[in-house]
Formats: structure tokens, sequence, C-alpha cells
């Protein structure tokens, strides 16, 4: 069977095109041109054009009824739409109608991707059976198996990078996506759109700060016994405070803080001879702290997921497909009883060769680009 269904203009336009005869008022719309259980359901959901001009939403009513109607557009009127429409509110003759989706989630670019259950379904077809493999096995333990796979590959063989961008508050502070497994780049943007880079500040944190009274105890809670804690440690609110960017504090020796990021010592560590900022990423409660002189600024965080948030992202890229079946394979037959040793080692092989295969693929080198590179370091500095 044919791996892309439906039409061109359902992939690009997300819409269905009829042709108007100036009498029929209904028009139904096609499982077909919008995807299996993706036809629009409300009337919030679609635009409706005649020869180009939007049609007032006054018009017509979709759906028109229940059952039969379901899925059925029914024009009404001609208000404000005299030049497309009929007095009975039917398209004129030889007019182009379309009915166009604006609720639609956007599937572009996905025939680059296999579904997680279709990776299942195809390795039930060609692993497991009599004379296979694998004789017998359940479907949920192979979907645990290439659940797990999938999450492994996404960490460092086809990278499952994500991206947030938002405004820093006077908070400095910025809370990690719920699907956060570790950080890539952080960077803020200038008005041009450029990304500069934040570092890391490993000369700070934020501790969890443990209540104390005048004698120096620790404060309890008189219903759990548990000591009490602040919000936000001394550290950090020690940290926040200190504009250890600005330009007037550029030349100042007092500060020990100041002076790691001024680069007026001999033998400054990079990280600390620029400007942009810094972060401090604290896993446990979830946030990502900025230094004082990226208030208001947008920031940019490029994160790694596992590729198992919602069942759209569990998908994966065809030129690692083998590997992800392979990967299956070996954690299914490594983890059973009385399988001989040299099947599993050979499965293994099998895995990493294809691993391999599918970081070369993915790493995406061109040798129009390679070439570029190279021809970079042969430059020379002219006066």
């Amino acid at each position: 069977m044919a791996l892309f269904t439906g039409s061109q203009e359902k992939y690009y336009l997300r819409s269905q095109s009829f042709t108007g005869n100036g009498t029929n008022r209904d028009f139904i719309l096609l499982e077909s041109a919008f995807g299996v259980g993706q036809r629009p359901t409300a009337e919030s959901e679609i635009k409706i054009f005649v020869n180009n001009v939007e049609i007032d939403k006054s018009n017509y009513t979709y759906p028109k009824g229940s059952g039969g109607d379901a899925y059925t557009v029914n024009f009404t009127g001609y208000a404000n739409n005299t030049a497309e429409l009929e007095s009975n509110g039917a398209p004129k003759n030889g007019l182009t109608v379309r009915v166009e989706q604006i609720a639609a989630e956007e599937e572009w670019g996905n025939y680059q991707f296999v579904k997680i259950k279709d990776i299942i379904n195809n390795f039930l077809i060609s692993y497991v059976g009599e004379n296979k493999l694998i004789s017998k096995i359940s479907r949920t333990d192979v979907a645990f198996h290439a659940q797990r796979g999938l999450a492994e590959m996404s960490y460092d063989t086809f990278r499952s990078e994500k991206s947030q961008e938002i405004d820093v508050p006077p908070s400095l502070t910025m809370i990690l996506p719920h699907d956060y497994v570790n950080y890539v780049k952080l960077s803020y943007i200038d008005n041009a759109g450029l990304e500069y880079i934040l570092y890391p500040a490993r000369k700070t944190s934020n501790p969890q700060s443990i209540l104390q009274d005048d004698n120096y105890d620790y404060i309890f809670d008189s219903s759990t016994n548990e000591f009490l804690t602040s919000a936000d440690s001394q550290t950090w609110t020690k940290y926040k405070a200190n504009d250890t960017f600005s330009d007037e504090n550029l030349d100042a020796d007092t500060d020990e803080l100041e002076a790691l990021h001024t680069g007026g010592r001999f033998g400054i560590s990079p990280e600390h001879a620029q400007i942009n900022g810094t972060f401090y990423i604290d896993n446990t409660k979830g946030k990502i702290y900025f230094s004082s002189n990226l208030s208001d600024k947008t920031v940019i965080l490029k994160y790694i997921s596992d590729s198992l948030g919602t069942d759209g992202e569990m998908q994966v890229h065809k030129l690692a497909e083998e590997a992800l079946y392979k990967h299956i394979a070996c954690a299914i037959m490594s983890t059973r009883a009385n399988v001989p040793e040299y099947i599993v080692r050979r499965l293994k092989k099998e895995k990493y060769a294809e691993m391999r295969k599918a970081k070369l693929r993915l790493s995406n080198i061109k040798l129009e680009e390679l070439t570029q590179v190279m021809r970079d370091k042969s430059k020379q500095i002219k006066h």
C-alpha cells in the first residue's frame, strides 16, 4: 500500500474544493480530503472562499445537522457576498468553492518519520512467529522495548532537540519545559534577531535555604516536624541583586564576582570574558535562574527530550528505523532465559552497527558544506 494517502491539496492547503452551479447549496466534506478522523467538526474550524473571496460566516452553517449531514456545509444567504453567491446562498455557476481547515494539526514534513505504533506492528510481522527469531511475545512487551529504544536513541542518535523562547521576567526565572531532559544551549537575542550564547554560572547556585532563629537553631514546622525553608537562598538573592555586567563596574577591582567578567586579568577563563550573561539550572525546583542583566531580554532554550511526551512525538526518523528494530530484538532476546549467548552477541553487533549507520545518516554531512568549512581554514589575515 502507498505510504502517502489523500491529495496534494489536503497536504498543502488542508482544504477541499468544489465548483458551484448556481443552485446547489450543500457541500459534503470528505474524509479523503482532510485525513482519517481529521475532518472539521465545528464552524469555528473552517473558512470558506468562493472565487478566492472569503465568505461571511452569516451566509453558511456547519455542520448542517447530524447523521448524514454531520459534515455538510449549507449556504443560507448572500449578505456582503453578492458577487459570489446567489440570493438563496448558492455559489454562482462556475465559481470555485474552497473549504479550508484552520484548526488542524499541521503534518508538513511527517513523511520522513514512522510512528511508533507502525514500528511495533512491523516488528510483530517481521520478527515474531513460527520459524522466526521470536516465537511468541505480547504486544505490550514489544511496546515497552520500543519506547525504551526510542528514548535512548533520542539522546544521541537523532537528538530530539526542541526550543522555547520567552522574555525573562523581573524574577529572573524560567520554568523548565514539561518534557525537558537536558539542555543543549541557552542564548539571548538582540534587536537584529542574532543569538548570543549564555554560559552556566559555575560559581553560584540556589541551595535549599533552611530558616534559623536568633540562636542559629533550625526552625521546624509544628505540624510536620520538618524544618522550614525559604523560597530563595541568600546565595541566589545576592547574585540576583549584583549587577555584575554593567558598564560602570567593568573597571572595579573590589568585587570578586565582577572580576570574573571584566577580562582585565591575565589568564581569565573564556567563559567569563563576556558580558552576555549567565544562568543556573535548578533541576530539583525545575527552574532556570538568569543573571540580572538578562531582565526583560528574550532568551531561547534549546533542550533534549525523550520523544515520549505525547503520542504525536513518538515517531522515528526513517533513517534510523532499522536501528530501532535491532534495538527491540536485542533487548527482548537478552532478557529471556535459555537464549544462547552467541545469538545475543550477534544481535548486539547488529544493533551497534545499525546505530552507527543511523548516526552517520542523520549527521547530514554535505560535501559542499564541508568544502566551504575547509576553505575557511586557509584564510590569511591581510592588512
